[in-house]
């Protein structure tokens, strides 16, 4: 008979390894043995999904048992909770809880659930580094759960992903959510909006990673985003342009690299525009990657070719991602690398399905 060298390997390598699985497949595979038989409830790492189970209802008794039988003494490291359907708000509210009062560091939910308002005390952290919410409402047109800006309380926070939510506006009029955060590093904005306003202020002294994912039908009016962000080096962009760009030259001048990658649907002389400004206004780019329909949209600027860009000087590195089956607009690559023609260009071919 083989030795079992599993079993002589010390808990906390168990714990590592077994914190790689699914929820359900770590207490199974667990159970299988007496050495392990309740190592699972000092689980630093718990990835409950919904894909692991038949039914939904087996998920949601699979999970309150799990909160329940859990060593209460052990820390959680990091927590995912995913579930394809309707979640009940008081179980969201509950697992959230559970994270926040386990000195949890990450959290990534991704859910479907009816509910607008979270109760302060599940944003009030003091280990949380990471953050990313992926909350889609049953109902087409109803109202996006709104972010608790006002009282939340997150001093470690890094790292902010937010999807499909709603901020709410400031005496001003203007959307403010994140300049509380002093140590937020990355941000990803994905199909979020701002209550009763089009104006959003992203103001961050440490932010250097900024993603901006919109919904591929723009609104009536354009969106105007300032960036009040000093550090901020990278700046990626999905979706439709139908933002303008605001900031003073210090702050827009110390992004370095940009990523953008426009949706066909924006292609509209409005839009196009928006897109030369922000290569004219992000003055020290050095390494710029755009999609071919990002291309195929800005060629739609009148008589593009014959405009002297004032930017782009420091360019050293341009990516072309050609997604078939777009193609690239004639020159425009020229027109690109016009005050940077030593710039290396990357032609690089895109299956859509990636």
């Amino acid at each position: 008979m083989e030795k079992d060298r599993l079993s002589e390997l010390p808990d906390h390598l168990i714990l590592q390894i077994l914190s790689f699985l699914f929820a359900k497949q770590a207490v199974q595979t667990c159970i299988l043995s007496k050495r392990f038989d309740n190592l699972w409830k000092r689980l630093p790492t718990l990835r409950l999904t919904s894909s692991s189970f038949k039914h939904l209802k087996d998920f949601t008794k699979f999970v309150s048992k799990i909160l329940s039988l859990r060593d209460h003494s052990t820390s959680l490291h990091s927590l995912t909770f995913h579930r394809h359907s309707l979640v009940e708000p008081h179980l969201l509210k509950r697992v959230l809880k559970y994270a926040v009062s386990h000195n949890v560091e990450q959290i990534y939910v991704r859910v479907k659930c009816d509910i607008q308002h979270f109760p302060p005390t599940l944003f009030s952290s003091h280990t949380l580094t990471s953050l990313k919410l992926a909350l889609v409402h049953p109902k087409i047109y109803a109202k996006r759960a709104l972010f608790p800006t006002n009282s939340i309380n997150l001093p470690s926070l890094t790292t902010l992903c937010l999807h499909l939510f709603a901020f709410s506006v400031n005496n001003d009029g203007c959307a403010e959510p994140f300049s509380i955060f002093n140590k937020l590093n990355t941000l990803v904005i994905d199909k979020c909006e701002v209550e009763d306003s089009q104006n959003l202020w992203i103001s961050s002294a440490t932010l250097v990673k900024l993603t901006i994912v919109t919904r591929d039908y723009p609104p009536d009016d354009c969106i105007e985003i300032e960036l009040s962000t000093p550090n901020l080096c990278t700046f990626t962009f999905i979706g439709s342009p139908f933002h303008k760009l605001y900031g003073s030259k210090t702050n827009l001048a110390s992004i370095k690299h940009v990523d953008i990658d426009v949706n066909l649907m924006a292609s509209s002389a409005e839009y196009s525009s928006f897109l030369l400004n922000w290569l004219i206004q992000l003055t020290n780019i050095k390494s710029l990657t755009l999609s071919s329909p990002t291309l195929q949209v800005l060629f739609l600027v009148s008589d593009l070719l014959k405009v002297e860009l004032s930017s782009l000087s420091n360019l050293k590195s341009l990516k072309v991602m050609r997604k078939k089956p777009s193609s690239i607009p004639d020159g425009i690559v020229d027109f690109l690398i016009q005050n940077s023609p030593s710039a290396k260009v990357d032609i690089i071919e895109v299956d859509i399905e990636d």
